[in-house]
């Protein structure tokens, strides 16, 4: 599939970029490492060159780019005219968002070929800031080989065009622009935008259609896609077409279920409320082909690279909510959640993506400990508009992770009435977690028909078939209805260990050992290093007369850490084995439940994102 080519090309170049950009290729694994082990120290104490470029180096693996500014800056006291601490030093500010002082630097390094693409565009992201557009166009002259510099410098140079007053040629100068077909969707767009910027409805309209009936662009492009979208419904609405207005919110609300921008604008749009295009000027529009590129590249392992993209494009537009919340997760992503709660308070308070950002920072803090802080700023959230499922999710998280299983029975009875008599089929994971709170609570007659309506919104949903044909099997009730839904689940999701392991788990409590050991083996392979599943692949052996291979399999499980409760269970497996099989295998109502499907937290609709 196209989408698929273009994300492929995009990670590579990020890779290359990374690599070229922080010097980084070679003993990365050594310095993580060494990040791993090290202790806090005063930035004080380093009193030579190696020890704070080394240092430096560290704390830029363990990115913290606050401590890497300071050690850098020390060592460049030690060595003035050392290029490498150069480099590096600018390209932590510019990811750091101390976006001046980075670029300071880069206009220093522009003739240093091994980190021109990035002092190219941070100094023409400065031009186009200051509204030197002549210059900007100068800065982006590129001939070069690479797809993603192509088409990054030829939309900035476009919209240093339209700053200039050229709209029109720059709208034809990013028609012409030539490269694979992924082009597609960022050329309609900023098309659109430079047209819809300087008062050509009629390209503009032209062109933002192109842009969102690229559904393939779209997959490959998300929140661009999701940009087009909103720009041609404020176009519209504009201009007095409101159903029309309403039918692009519809396109977005069909590619992008629960987003919250294109709820607001919806009901704006009905409201009647006067629309503002975000992109108004060039410098905006030059965020926004940052935004767009850093999106597109946005995923595991290229955090450095989009990071670096979004701050530039932060600095041109600083109230952005969509690259603040990108930010944000990104932040998260990295371990650093004091500064991606920092981030989600820096959106604006007007912004249709605050309340996602107020919702992600109640997450974040819950995930630092600060359970009742999260607690009190989520019920807040919901008192505020109780009709915002998303809210309850979100409190509902926190308490599935505080296992406060009977107050998030109650918050997802709250959610359920706030969803009306006619749930939607996106309504499932409320119904699912719900489900949870009470088969957690052991009251299985308001858990079953929780699991059965989100089972009804969404038949295939692999998590439901496990949750609910697991727990029928564990009961040892609808046996073989339970075991299809768990066979439906791995079909569907083959590769989830999780999965796999409650299949073969739901074997091993039906007596079939022997296709116990085939789906656990699976499912160890799939999630090497995981203590429950070691731990019942070492019940399936020693089930199947693999006594050695089971003993070892449980002194695995204790190497790997599991749950408290369960260490004394494993020890005495240890030393004496398993008990003999019992004749029947006793319901979960009668005896101590072994081990539960893996829960899957409920996600908040952040779209191109955790859950």
């Amino acid at each position: 599939m196209r989408h698929k080519h273009l994300l492929r090309l995009l990670s590579g170049v990020a890779f290359l970029a990374l690599a070229s950009l922080s010097g980084a290729s070679q003993g990365f694994a050594e310095e993580k490492a060494a990040v791993e082990e090290s202790k806090p120290f005063d930035v004080n104490s380093v009193n030579s060159f190696s020890g704070s470029f080394l240092a430096a180096r560290t704390a830029d693996v363990d990115h913290d780019l606050d401590m890497a500014t300071k050690l850098y800056r020390t060592a460049l006291e030690f060595q003035p005219d050392n290029v490498d601490v150069k480099q590096r030093l600018m390209i932590t500010l510019l990811m750091n968002g101390d976006f001046d002082e980075g670029v300071k630097i880069a206009r220093d390094l522009k003739s240093d070929s091994s980190v021109e693409r990035i002092t190219t565009i941070a100094r023409a992201a400065e031009a186009i800031r200051k509204r030197e557009y002549r210059n900007a166009q100068k800065i982006l002259n590129y001939d070069g080989p690479n797809d993603l510099d192509r088409l990054m410098n030829g939309l900035l140079l476009g919209w240093a065009k339209a700053g200039e007053g050229k709209p029109k040629e720059a709208v034809a100068e990013i028609q012409a622009m030539e490269g694979p077909a992924w082009f597609g969707i960022f050329k309609a767009y900023h098309q659109g935008a430079i047209a819809l910027a300087a008062g050509d409805k009629s390209t503009a309209r032209s062109k933002l259609n192109d842009a969102v009936l690229d559904r393939e662009g779209g997959a490959a492009a998300p929140d661009t896609f999701m940009r087009a979208v909103v720009a041609l419904a404020k176009l519209e609405a504009r201009d007095g077409n409101r159903q029309k207005a309403l039918d692009a919110v519809s396109v977005g609300e069909n590619f992008i279920s629960n987003y919250a921008p294109l709820k607001a604008l919806r009901k704006s749009i009905e409201d009647g409320k006067p629309q503002e295009q975000q992109v108004r000027s060039a410098a905006q529009g030059a965020s926004a082909v940052l935004f767009s590129i850093g999106a597109a590249l946005n995923r595991d392992g290229a955090e450095d690279i989009v990071s670096l993209y979004l701050q530039i494009a932060r600095a041109l537009d600083p109230e952005s909510a969509d690259i603040l919340v990108m930010l944000g997760g990104i932040a998260e992503n990295l371990k650093k959640p004091e500064r991606a709660i920092a981030l989600y308070r820096s959106v604006p308070e007007n912004s249709p993506m605050r309340r996602l950002s107020e919702m992600q920072l109640g997450l974040t803090l819950a995930s630092i400990g600060k359970v009742d802080e999260a607690k009190t700023h989520l019920k807040a959230l919901i008192e505020l508009d109780p009709q915002d499922v998303r809210s309850y999710l979100a409190y509902g998280s926190v308490l599935s992770d505080a296992k406060d299983y009977k107050e998030m029975g109650l918050v997802y009875d709250r959610a359920v009435k706030a969803i009306g008599p006619v749930p939607q089929r996106g309504d499932w994971t409320v119904f699912f977690q719900r489900g949870i709170a009470y088969e957690r609570q052991k009251i299985w007659e308001r858990a079953e028909p929780s699991f059965k309506k989100a089972l009804e919104l969404n038949p295939d949903q692999p998590q439901v078939l496990n949750y609910l044909g697991y727990s029928w099997v564990d009961m040892n009730i609808n046996l073989e209805e339970g075991l299809d839904m768990i066979r439906k689940a791995v079909e569907l999701k083959p590769d989830d260990g999780y999965i796999v392991d409650s299949l073969g788990w739901a074997y091993f409590r039906m007596n079939r050992f022997d296709d116990a050991v085939t789906e656990l083996e699976r499912a160890a392979e799939l999630m090497a290093g995981d203590p429950t599943i070691n731990d019942h692949l070492g019940d399936a052996y020693w089930r199947v007369g693999r006594k050695l291979e089971a003993v070892f399999q449980w002194n695995q499980t204790l190497a790997l850490k599991p749950e408290e409760a369960e260490i004394p269970k494993i020890k005495a497996k240890i030393e004496n084995g398993l008990p003999p099989i019992e004749a029947k295998v006793p319901a979960a109502a009668d005896a101590a439940r072994e081990t539960l499907p893996k829960e899957v937290a409920p996600g908040t609709a952040t779209p191109g994102k955790k859950s």
